[in-house]
């Protein structure tokens, strides 16, 4: 792939996370940008802004995609797009070449120093947070984030080409096309059964994209990969200890191998994230970075859209919206919620994302929507994925244990969530819930 050669590039499923920061890089470097995607979003509407042209419907293919020369143009799609797409058919058969998001990611990032952030969970809020250290320690180096960043509003943190972090995304083994020089994996548990089958081919996976790391790697302590460790409930090479929270902020100590000790200070709550941002110091740390930068970036790191994100936050109401849409996720929503708000009952609304998910975790899902006080039921969304018999949120609803649980459609849930006067709330899942929660929003405010 000689991206020097290349004028056009064409991305089907421009407005996904990954897609569009891709879609950004490259309007940076005045390539011209074309895509699809079945929805106007935020992120395509700001890819127009920026000079990309993008379709939003395959009734018509535009004008501007069939005027396209083979030649000097690239096709980029991701897995999750159906393969009965028109958009993906036609270049199929018009014989333009066609890559992978992460295909063309690897291309990007080959000639550059790269650190990798991978694992189930966790993995965009780390990246985020290294991108941002960087960033504070004037690092110039290009973040593609799988996240949109508080502090730069976007999932692309623009450099140059010497030093490049990614997140390393484990569906359809795509991180298998990268070449990190520094990785870390902050966690390994099952998903994207669809793709792996069964736990161990997908804990393989992780394990051969740890061969590929070159120079150093940072794993969670206690999984099955040998590196350099880290951990806030155990002794580790990294470790963080003596948390608490004062004045707003997350405080603990950070000790190193070395046995040198930092205090930090960080503005996001719950173990899970003084664990997420012990993994991008160890990162930081490896690579060279400041330890005075990198307490100075924790301090003013401002979190992810969509990860524990407040959208109301006043004395008699807290609306929060995560992404959380794999169990031990909403553990970590829900003990964060414990810890900030012990005096409240929790309402949890909760949209499962994928038929293969929610079928592969049913019982997870269950215990862990069991932990909160009462809970809104959505349908499942399909994303790429057609229904799997006898799997629905009905299912689920009635292995929930509470009492308090409900299914209901978007369109009861603004009434429901007001009849409920609960104080506190949160909205979780990786479909459109995140959409609906401005709805939400916008009738409580």
């Amino acid at each position: 792939m000689e991206l020097n050669k290349i004028e056009n590039i064409y991305f089907i499923g421009i407005g996904g996370i990954g897609m569009s920061a891709l879609a950004k890089y490259f309007l940076s470097l005045d390539k011209r940008v074309y895509g699809y995607d079945k929805v106007k979003t935020e992120l395509t509407i700001g890819l127009e802004t920026s000079g990309a042209i993008v379709s939003y419907s395959e009734d018509k293919l535009s004008q501007e995609m069939l005027s396209l020369n083979v030649d000097n143009t690239i096709v980029v799609y991701t897995p999750a797009m159906p393969s009965d797409s028109k958009t993906f058919k036609y270049f199929i058969t018009s014989g333009f070449q066609l890559y992978k998001r992460a295909e063309l990611l690897g291309a990007v990032t080959k000639d550059s120093f790269t650190l990798a952030v991978a694992g189930t969970h966790g993995k965009t809020t780390t990246s985020c947070i290294l991108g941002h250290i960087f960033e504070v320690d004037n690092q110039k180096a290009t973040s593609f984030l799988g996240g949109i960043s508080e502090n730069y509003n976007s999932n692309l943190i623009l450099g140059e080409d010497k030093i490049t972090i990614v997140e390393a995304d484990e569906y359809d083994k795509s991180f298998l096309n990268l070449s990190p020089n520094i990785a870390c994996i902050t966690s390994m548990d099952a998903d994207h059964l669809d793709i792996y089958k069964d736990e161990s081919y997908f804990e393989e996976t992780f394990k051969t994209f740890a061969k590929k790391v070159s120079d150093k790697i940072i794993v969670k302590k206690g999984l099955p990969i040998s590196g350099i460790t880290y951990s806030a409930y155990e002794p580790a090479d990294y470790m963080a200890s003596n948390i608490s929270f004062e004045n707003g902020y997350c405080c603990f100590e950070i000790t190193n191998p070395k046995g040198d000790v930092v205090f930090i200070e960080f503005a996001m709550v719950g173990i899970h994230n003084v664990e997420n941002a012990l993994a991008a110091y160890a990162m930081a740390e490896c690579y060279g970075v400041n330890k005075e930068s990198i307490k100075k970036a924790l301090k003013s790191f401002k979190g992810v859209k969509r990860r524990f994100s407040y959208k109301i936050n006043t004395d008699d109401l807290v609306l929060i919206d995560d992404y959380a849409h794999h169990p031990k996720e909403i553990d970590s929503v829900c003990s964060s919620l414990r810890v900030l708000y012990p005096n409240d009952e929790i309402l949890a609304v909760f949209q499962p994302h994928l038929y293969s998910r929610t079928k592969d975790f049913m019982t997870n899902f269950a215990s862990s929507l069991s932990k909160f006080d009462k809970v809104l039921l959505l349908d499942i969304y399909p994303a790429r994925e057609l229904p799997i018999e006898g799997i629905t949120s009905d299912v689920l609803l009635d292995k929930i244990t509470i009492e308090d649980k409900l299914k209901c459609n978007k369109e009861e849930l603004i009434s429901l969530i007001k009849a409920s006067n609960n104080r506190v709330i949160v909205m979780m899942g990786a479909g459109d819930i995140g959409v609906e929660i401005n709805k939400v929003v916008d009738s409580l405010t």
